[in-house]
């Protein structure tokens, strides 16, 4: 029998888990140790390649301070054939760089100055 790889709920639990963990500003081995785990244990369940448990799910909402809920927010109700934040989104907030470029873009309170961080952007990707 073949092995398969990870499944949409797997990856989305992943990228969620890493999304908080980087919030936190908490590294891969502080969690793994919190958890009684390896890092690379850790790794795995944030590319989805190890399913998470029951009980160590509830455990990791513990220590990233969630509800439980929180990992399947945005991941598509049955029935309905998109999330609500599209995965290209969700990835880069996963990321460092992603997460410390919108906690920075948030802190910008002058409406004309964000606009035109957004003109720059927009000018460099071309």
């Amino acid at each position: 029998m073949a092995k398969r790889g990870p499944n949409a709920i797997d990856r989305q639990v992943g990228v969620r888990m890493r999304m908080r963990r980087l919030m936190l500003d908490m590294s891969q081995q502080k969690l793994a140790a919190a958890l009684g785990l390896t890092f690379q244990q850790v790794q795995k369940y944030e590319k989805g390649s190890n399913r998470i448990g029951a009980g160590r799910l509830h455990e990791l909402a513990e220590i990233l301070q969630v509800p439980v809920s929180f990992f399947f927010e945005d991941f598509p109700a049955p029935g309905r054939k998109q999330a609500a934040l599209p995965s290209y989104m969700s990835d880069f907030l996963a990321t460092a760089d992603g997460l410390a470029l919108t906690r920075a873009f948030m802190s910008i309170r002058d409406a004309r100055q964000r606009r035109c961080v957004v003109i720059l952007v927009e000018a460099m990707a071309h």
